[in-house]
């Protein structure tokens, strides 16, 4: 029996072109809608002819008008898009009335939707890029914040209307990402995921969207307000209990699943474990290694602590407690319910300097006396790298300047502004002494050592979502580094360090403006980072964002290849030959088409076409979402 019809019209549809080579047609179709799918018919002589297509309405997730193309004759005037799982759809009205007619009843009918998209592209794609934002996938997340996507998520009721403005209160950085200072010079933050508190003191977090930093943007816990004014905040119970157990070892605060599972196999026991914040904001998990009879390798469990009605902890119910530390304290000598007992507690906790301390007299120079070298981690292009203590208490890395290895003058003047990039997924710079020789480079200490070397002995152990969240950290910190105009110039695997709770952070940027030796500087030298340069840096030595964008795309090689080397029956001669003939590398067995998409989009022979780092930051989080859904 055939479904009752909502809206039927007669539209003019444009071709999915799903290859490049494919030519443009414009066909009148018979568009029907029912509550259950968006369907097309060919149409001739008056009459509804076959079936040409059909989109399932719950797989859609956006309908919204297009911006013309130059030269748009009458008949295409009023175009509108359906994008959903597996495309986009472009259709012509006949009229405005026409077209804001379907776009009512489309958005009446997938108001329900779960994965709606907050953003889209408000151009066409056409010829393999979109016109809007030159990205060149097709899967790309969109350039401009879809209004109607506010809207239409309100009048669900999964979604509580936004409590009255409530007393001002704090608001825990791990839900938040900055962003550069807006017109007026005030902090930004974007929030990572939707929060809805408990209780009437506390308005709700927006996934994506944007809020003021009022205060403690250098502590764990930030003021904000967000855009239309109104503050935001945690309740004084959350806040609590964050703090008490915020001081134990086994808290591993906002690592990822992956991160944890990770950690707890290297090492290795019986009862390892670890506690860290739910990816449900405002809630904990245990997560507990054991070596169980069906896996040589060992498992790892993930338990949720539970609330009672009373405010009690639980992870079996029979056994509640009045804080998080005493239900560890409990299943420390009880496995009650659990898979094993929690014996060893994975600390992912080293003694870092507090971004609140005071480093030396001067804004940059550090007292010599106040740090004592321990012992060598490895060398660099400057010289030799320890691990040191700063004031007999924090771990920090120094680089000992051999002499004659850098511009020393002009980097100490530019060491003011390197300190002040600071960003989650960069390695600190905390300062140099610089009044007597070898100069010290005294940074932030990362106790898993190179990206590279990380790869290369641990690579066998990871899944490709843990390689992509390795990606995106990098991503996140060179989006950060384009937001200030500034660029990296020697971004690769080797240049990127590994923290206690594997978070890898971008290190060294900048460094090479100041190297002194020929060989490294001159793109004919062999130590010249030929295989991570785009043809516009070997050829004429011009640096950009989007050069750093083309050694992403390599680094990306590098991370799921487990750290193999680019072009490696190459040398850098045959390379600039090769890449500059179109030659690029191949897609590692590890990586999904779509991620070899953005790689390969990275290799973009015109620096223009390449993406931007916010427009690749868009494309992960687009991903990673859809692995949690």
């Amino acid at each position: 029996m055939e479904k009752k019809t909502i809206l039927e019209e007669l539209l003019l549809k444009k071709s999915q072109q799903k290859k490049k080579i494919s030519p443009v047609n414009y066909k009148k179709r018979l568009f029907v809608l029912t509550k259950a799918n968006l369907s097309y018919y060919k149409y001739d002589k008056g009459k509804k002819g076959s079936k040409r297509g059909t989109i399932e309405i719950e797989k859609i997730r956006c309908v919204e008008t297009v911006n013309l193309e130059e030269s748009t004759p009458r008949e295409r005037q009023y175009p509108f898009q359906i994008v959903y799982k597996g495309g986009i759809l472009y259709v012509y009205a006949t009229n405005e009335e026409s077209r804001e007619r379907w776009l009512a009843a489309l958005h009446k009918e997938i108001k329900d939707n779960s994965d709606l998209l907050n953003k889209y592209h408000k151009g066409f794609f056409i010829n393999g890029e979109f016109l809007c934002c030159n990205q060149t996938c097709k899967a790309a997340p969109g350039c401009t914040i879809w209004e109607k996507y506010v809207t239409l998520c309100c009048t669900t009721e999964s979604v509580k209307p936004l409590p009255p403005v409530p007393q001002m209160l704090w608001k825990h950085r791990s839900l938040l990402q900055v962003l550069s200072p807006d017109k007026s010079g005030l902090k930004m933050a974007v929030a990572k995921c939707s929060y809805e508190p408990e209780g009437n003191s506390a308005i709700q977090l927006v996934r994506s969207h944007k809020y003021y930093v009022l205060q403690g943007e250098d502590s764990d816990w930030w003021k904000v307000r967000d855009l239309q004014g109104e503050n935001l905040s945690v309740s004084d119970q959350t806040l609590a209990e964050e703090q008490s157990i915020a001081k134990h070892d086994w808290y591993a605060g906002n690592i990822s699943r992956a991160q944890s599972e990770q950690l707890l196999h290297q090492k290795g026991k019986e009862g390892a474990f670890m506690v860290r914040q739910s990816s449900q904001a405002g809630m904990y998990t245990v997560s507990v290694f054991s070596k169980v009879s069906e896996s040589k390798k060992g498992t790892v469990k993930h338990y949720h602590v539970h609330k009672t009605p009373e405010n009690k902890y639980y992870l079996a119910e029979n056994y509640c407690f009045e804080s998080i530390p005493k239900l560890i304290h409990y299943h420390q000598h009880n496995s009650a319910g659990m898979v094993t007992r929690l014996r060893h507690a994975v600390s992912t906790q080293v003694n870092k300097v507090p971004t609140t301390a005071s480093l030396g007299n001067g804004i940059w120079e550090l007292k010599r006396e106040e740090i004592v070298l321990l012992r060598e981690l490895g060398s660099g292009q400057f010289g030799v790298v320890h691990l040191g203590k700063w004031k007999g208490q924090y771990d920090v890395a120094i680089k000992m300047i051999k002499e004659g290895a850098m511009s020393e003058d002009e980097f100490i003047e530019e060491a003011q502004t390197m300190m002040k990039l600071n960003h989650p997924k960069l390695v600190r710079l905390y300062g140099v002494c610089s009044k007597l020789y070898p100069i010290y480079l005294v940074t932030e200490y990362m106790p898993n050592g190179c990206l590279l070397s990380y790869l290369r002995s641990h690579g066998k152990e990871l899944q490709p979502l843990q390689l992509l969240e390795i990606c995106y950290d990098v991503c996140d910190a060179m989006a950060f580094l384009e937001s200030c105009q500034f660029i990296h110039r020697d971004l690769a695997a080797r240049n990127c360090l590994v923290d206690s709770n594997l978070t890898v952070k971008v290190s060294d940027f900048g460094m090479t403006r100041y190297v002194l030796d020929d060989l490294y500087v001159s793109s004919l030298g062999t130590k010249f980072p030929v295989k991570w340069s785009a043809p516009e840096v070997f050829h004429y030595t011009k640096f950009s964002s989007k050069s750093d964008v083309w050694a992403f795309g390599i680094l990306m090689w590098e991370v799921f290849t487990l750290g193999k080397q680019p072009y490696e029956l190459y040398d850098n001669t045959q390379v600039i030959e090769k890449v500059s003939q179109g030659y690029r590398l191949y897609r590692p067995q590890l990586v999904s088409d779509i991620i070899y998409q953005m790689m390969y989009n990275c290799w973009h022979e015109l620096p223009e076409k390449r993406p931007a780092f916010y427009q690749l930051l868009s494309f992960f989080e687009a991903l990673r979402e859809d692995n949690r859904a």
